[in-house]
This record gives structure tokens, C-alpha cells and sequence, in this order.
């Protein structure tokens, strides 16, 4: 059995952390094959939706595990740390950040530290009720190293995400809905089927529309209104002019289900 699995069906790619023993704490080659099948979800058109979950009720990820890093070793200088960091545990958040698809965070237990990370860094989040979460760095004397001072302010606010990270502390699935850290929170044994039906609902939209809104969402947070309102009427006439677009008013006028390719 590998430490990462990938499974596409449907249009749905899954991406499973497969180290319950461990907590489905992560590796450094699993990084590197994580990387991987992101960039491959970019460019394969049977990929619609990505979800990212992991084995077992107990954790979604408890972090990198501490034995394959530069913790392990006392004699790695501070410029070797930063390039473990940026160089290779940072590839996956670059790489999610290059894929315009829909990825989804399926949270069946604790997340914990650059585990939490990995959901945040996520466009969606759905949670199971007995799911844990915590940003933890600062109780083992770190500073977030996987985005979290990027990525939970973005989500819960400044305040919140300061409290979060400097106290450590856990919260529930349900406070997690309540601030906005995820998007819905679902009974354990449901989680599965309500993330794939999630997903497949994404999953069955217009491709290339799904693509561009997800897109202009993130370049709006960081652009002003006129360079925004410019942005969208470019993607508004590329979408319109695909043959989906067209069948999405066909199906609609027809009164039945619309059939995408992704042209």
C-alpha cells in the first residue's frame, strides 16, 4: 500500500493520505508525489474536481512527520531548514495554487499544525463532526510553516486567526463552521458520501466555467474593482462563446440534464 494514494472516477480525483499508524503525518517524498498528481490534475481533462482526505476516522493529518525533517537533525544550518521549507514542503501549496480546478478537503479527524495547513490551503472544506483542529505550532516553539499565516486569516480573519495561532488551541467541527474555517460538517459516517456528492455536483458543471470562476475569485481578492470588473468580462466572453455554454440553455429551454465537454 503507498503512503499517498490517487484514484480519478467520475471526474473526481481523490488524493488519500494513507498512514493511519502514523496519524497520516506526511513525508517529504510524499510531498514530492503529492506535487505530482497536482500538476497532473491540472492538465488532465478527466479531472474535475480534486479531493484531498485521508485513512481512517482518527486524523486527517497530524503534520510532517517530525523524523523526516530538519527537527530530526540539530546540525542543519538555518539557510538548510528555510530550503526544506520553502524548496519542498511548500511545493504542494504552490502547486494547488496553479490548478484552476475545485479541490476539496474531506476532514474525517484531527488536522493539526501543517496538517490544518493542507486543508486551509484547499478551496473547500468539509469536516466530520468528531474532526479536531488546531494550527499547534506554537506549542512545540514554531512559527506556522505551511500558510497558515496566510491562509487562516483569509478564512476567519485577522483576530481570529491571531488567536488561533498564538494560543494553539483546538477547536471543534462546529465552531469551525461557526467562524468559516469550513464549509459544512457532516455526521462521521456521512463524510464520504457527502464529499463526493459535493464534489460530483462541481464536478457536473460547465469545465471550463467552473475553471474561470474559481480563477477570477482568487485574482479579484488581490486586484481593485475596475482592474477586476476588466478581468471578468474577459472571462464572461471566453465562457460564453464555448459550446457548454450553449447547451447549458438548450438543457435549460429543453427542460432536461446538460451534457459538458469542456469545450
Amino acid at each position: 500500500m503507498s503512503d499517498l494514494e490517487w484514484s480519478v472516477a467520475d471526474g473526481v480525483a481523490i488524493i488519500r493520505l494513507n498512514r493511519p499508524e502514523r496519524r497520516n503525518a506526511f513525508t517529504l517524498d510524499m510531498v514530492r508525489e503529492w506535487a505530482e498528481y497536482l500538476r497532473l490534475a491540472r492538465t488532465d481533462p478527466d479531472v474535475r474536481v480534486v479531493v484531498l482526505t485521508g485513512t481512517g476516522n482518527k486524523a486527517f493529518c497530524s503534520g510532517v512527520d517530525l523524523s523526516s525533517i530538519s527537527n530530526a537533525n540539530p546540525h542543519l544550518t538555518p539557510l538548510e531548514r528555510k530550503s526544506q521549507l520553502h524548496d519542498e514542503i511548500h511545493r504542494v501549496a504552490l502547486e494547488l495554487e496553479a490548478l484552476d480546478k475545485p479541490v476539496i478537503a474531506s476532514i474525517n479527524g484531527a488536522a493539526v499544525g501543517a496538517g490544518l495547513d493542507m486543508a486551509l490551503m484547499c478551496d473547500l472544506r468539509v469536516a466530520a463532526r468528531s474532526a479536531k483542529l488546531s494550527e499547534g505550532y506554537v506549542k512545540v516553539g514554531l512559527t506556522p510553516g505551511d500558510g497558515g499565516a496566510y491562509y487562516l486569516p483569509r478564512l476567519v480573519g485577522t483576530s481570529k486567526a491571531l488567536e488561533l495561532l498564538l494560543t494553539g488551541d483546538f477547536i471543534d467541527a462546529d465552531e469551525a463552521l461557526r467562524i468559516g474555517l469550513v464549509n459544512r460538517v457532516v455526521d462521521d459516517d456521512d463524510l464520504a458520501d457527502a464529499t463526493r456528492a459535493l464534489a460530483a455536483q462541481i464536478a457536473a458543471g460547465p469545465p471550463v466555467t467552473i475553471r474561470m470562476i474559481k480563477r477570477a475569485t482568487y485574482q479579484s481578492a488581490n486586484i481593485d474593482l475596475r482592474t477586476a470588473l476588466d478581468l471578468i468580462s474577459s472571462h464572461f466572453a471566453v465562457v460564453a462563446a464555448t459550446d457548454d455554454a450553449a447547451e447549458a440553455l438548450s438543457a435549460m429551454s429543453e427542460k432536461r440534464t446538460p451534457n459538458f465537454t469542456g469545450r
